[in-house]
């Protein structure tokens, strides 16, 4: 048995747009971006999900909520710990401010091993990974040993750390409405089968790319 989890980032929001860091705070979605999320519902429209599981942020809700009218007899749970990393004073403040104090590849090197102490008022990457790594396994361990495909909505740092940990990929950059694919077996052995389907094309206008990162083991 196979259990199947579908990963799909959030669709792309108005602070996505402008290129503004949106972590714990939020923003809605612009049109172009619910028009992403709802192409990317019709190619999953077939996929015969039996959970589904969303960050609580409203830009993560609204997509999971799109993209389950296709299956109506799924409910919807949220779990707090799949947010996305907390950016502490440099939330709603644009990208290019936090690059003058770090550089990205830094940053998120340090965030997925665990060492990053956290930006002014936000949080420990430790803290960050832990939370992440832990609400990916209660969900496999809610599902394993079934054939079951599991749609799952988030964020494009907290999917990616996630993704990092299952092979050595360094932060892949998520376009916004994309489509990941990973598979579990009984024995627990992990593969991702499919990474960063644009299928909506959103691009990567808000998927920031890490080139630098030494991939984690």
């Amino acid at each position: 048995m196979t259990l199947t989890l579908t990963l799909v980032r959030h669709g792309r929001t108005h602070f996505n747009a402008r290129r503004v860091l949106q972590g714990r705070c939020d923003s809605p979605l612009t049109r172009d971006g619910r028009a992403g999320v709802r192409t990317t519902a019709r190619h999953l429209a077939t996929t015969p999900f039996t959970a589904a599981w969303s960050s609580p942020s409203g830009r993560a809700v609204s997509t999971a909520v799109e993209l389950l009218r296709h299956h109506e007899d799924v409910r919807l749970r949220t779990d707090a710990d799949l947010r996305e990393y907390h950016f502490g004073s440099f939330e709603r403040r644009p990208e290019e401010s936090l690059d003058a104090v770090v550089a990205w590849p830094v940053l998120v090197a340090g965030v997925l091993d665990g060492t990053h102490p956290g930006l002014p008022g936000g949080e420990h990457a430790r803290d960050f990974m832990a939370r992440t790594t832990s609400v990916f396994a209660r969900i496999v361990e809610r599902h394993l040993g079934t054939d079951e495909h599991v749609l799952v909505v988030g964020h494009g740092l907290a999917l990616g750390a996630y993704l990092a940990t299952l092979e050595p990929i360094g932060l892949v950059a998520l376009p916004n409405a994309s489509v990941t694919t990973v598979e579990v077996d009984e024995t627990r052995a992990v593969r991702i089968t499919t990474l960063a389907h644009d299928v909506a094309g959103q691009g990567l206008l808000a998927a920031r790319p890490a080139h630098a990162l030494t991939p984690v083991a």
